[in-house]
């Protein structure tokens, strides 16, 4: 006799033959089957304190291991809590998919419980969003949601998984159960027609630019953009930060597109991050783009106009350009570009409190930087406002995770969580602001739960400080409101969850804070007072 399966089964079934097995959930009634089923499986289910924290922790477990990750939630308020986060990992094209528990199909339309039209909820934050409707293609249904995840350009899918298909029963000889080929989708490579093509446009630009997409912000993909930069002698590095040409990890970034006459988009869009191809990019600038979608590419050509365009996926296509470039380009524009894009000023070594008891970001993360220099492999998380923003800029590491495109807060505390499971060995190290340290303080007791070991470092400054000089800007500094914090101890927040704790207010007490954080083996806090200070703004 054929064994009986649930829905639940296939599922759980279906992620272990993937050989997916790191799960960030958390419960409900929805998915009650999953968590069941999972006990006869190799997964791992580790349980979150909020939808959206198992989303961030799927997120940074994406990002560093170019594998889908995996989260699971309730439906209704618990897959509405989840779908915010996946504008973050939608942003920075991070493959990963969310499986949402669903109201039972004969309850649709006439008031289930927890009801919510959550196909169309997610879609717009994701590459792909639908509901299953039949038990036995959930495997299908699982591995086209994998597909697309990891396929062209990465980013987020979500499938709603009602919990009558979940707990519907069918004989094992009648589910449809996904092949190797199933999962994966061939990637497209860029032509050797086009790839000489833009390699010959290239060569008859004097000052030009390779700009590369979130995707790239791996140590892989900054090893492939220095690679491109080596063989073309163009510079070569990646947008992916939501300040546009004031991204402080690109130096005086504004006073290069000032200069450029030729623009390689590979993989990245022509969005609002470029200013849609205007100013400061000159009006005879053209551009030239490589992306996996062809609707990426129209709009790009009804905003500004390409000299060349073609369809190509980010990897394959910068091997193909490595592997035909035969003229390199101007090393003295090269050299003069990276200058500019490298550019921190030397005082910035120097800068310092003039406030007892209170750091200068500066001090800060140069403090940090010995940390990082000692294991390259570190894990490195920057999220936040100014505060963040000064450790972009300073801070040299190549497995960095940022709020990315979307311009979201508040991630960073679950994304070094997912991080830990996806990098067992090296320090994983998060920055972040105050107030971005109140939107997931609970999962410290996750991370501990579940032995993930960190150190965050909390720059505390009692102020929504991206917020406030906004504010000072736009509308003048005695129009400054709803931006004030309380000097909260966070490192005791964290001591109290079962973490470690260290409040910093003396710069030469940092690196000792530091060490010992490390050291403690724990999710740690660094909670150190800083100066309220605008992030870093570079010009030439």
């Amino acid at each position: 006799m054929p064994s009986i399966l649930r829905g639940a089964d296939i599922v759980v079934r279906t992620l272990e033959r993937a050989g997916l097995t790191d799960i960030f959930t958390l419960s409900g009634n929805h998915i009650m089957s999953l968590f069941d089923a999972a006990l006869d499986t190799k997964l791992s289910l580790m349980h979150v304190r909020h939808e959206a924290a198992a989303v961030h922790m799927a997120d940074a477990y994406g990002r560093l291991t170019g594998r889908p990750g995996i989260a699971w939630v309730t439906g209704g308020p618990g897959h509405a809590n989840a779908v915010g986060a996946l504008f973050t990992a939608l942003g920075q094209e991070t493959p990963m998919v969310l499986l949402s528990g669903h109201t039972e199909t004969d309850q649709l339309g006439r008031g289930g419980f927890q009801e919510l039209r959550q196909v169309e909820m997610a879609a717009p934050v994701c590459k792909a969003a639908w509901m299953a409707t039949d038990t036995a293609t959930l495997g299908m249904d699982v591995a086209r949601a994998i597909r697309l995840a990891t396929s062209g350009r990465p980013g987020p899918v979500n499938v709603s998984l009602p919990s009558d298909v979940l707990d519907a029963t069918v004989t094992e000889d009648a589910v449809a159960w996904p092949a190797d080929p199933d999962f994966t989708e061939p990637p497209v490579p860029l032509a050797d027609a086009a790839a000489d093509a833009i390699l010959a446009l290239l060569a008859t630009a004097k000052r030009p630019l390779a700009i590369g997409a979130p995707v790239l912000a791996t140590a892989k993909g900054r090893d492939l953009l220095r690679r491109i930069q080596a063989a073309l002698s163009v510079p070569a590095f990646i947008s992916e930060g939501p300040r546009a040409f004031n991204d402080a990890s690109l130096g005086a970034y504004a006073d290069v597109a000032k200069r450029t006459d030729m623009v390689l988009l590979l993989g990245k869009a022509l969005d609002f991050t470029l200013k849609f191809g205007g100013p400061p990019f000159p009006a005879d600038c053209r551009f030239i783009a490589i992306d996996p979608d062809g609707a990426i590419l129209n709009r790009a050509m009804r905003s500004r106009g390409l000299a060349f365009g073609c369809v190509g996926d980010t990897y394959p296509a910068g091997e193909a350009l490595i592997a035909r470039a035969r003229v390199r380009g101007d090393s003295a524009w090269l050299a003069e570009a990276r200058a500019c894009l490298d550019d921190r000023p030397a005082e910035w070594a120097g800068l310092a409190s003039k406030t007892p008891g209170l750091l200068h970001p500066s001090q800060v993360f140069h403090a940090l930087q010995p940390f990082l220099d000692r294991a390259p492999d570190s894990v490195l998380i920057c999220d936040g406002g100014e505060f963040a923003q000064w450790g972009q800029s300073i801070l040299r590491n190549d497995r960095r995770m940022i709020n990315g495109v979307a311009g979201s807060i508040g991630s960073a505390l679950p994304m070094a969580a997912g991080a830990r499971v996806a990098e067992r060995s090296a320090p994983v190290f998060a920055v972040l602001g105050d107030g971005t340290f109140g939107f997931h303080m609970a999962e410290i007791e996750t991370a501990v739960r579940l032995g993930l070991p960190y150190v965050a470092i909390v720059g505390t400054d009692c102020r929504w400080n991206a917020e406030y000089n906004l504010q000072v800007r736009d509308y003048g500094p005695n129009r400054t409101h709803g931006c004030e914090l309380a000097a909260t101890r966070y490192d005791l927040v964290a001591a109290a969850m079962g973490g470690h704790g260290e409040l910093v207010t003396a710069s030469d007490r940092l690196p000792r804070a530091i060490e010992r954080a490390m050291a403690s083996g724990k999710p740690a806090v660094v909670n150190v007072m800083i100066e309220s200070i605008p992030a870093p703004a570079i010009r030439r």
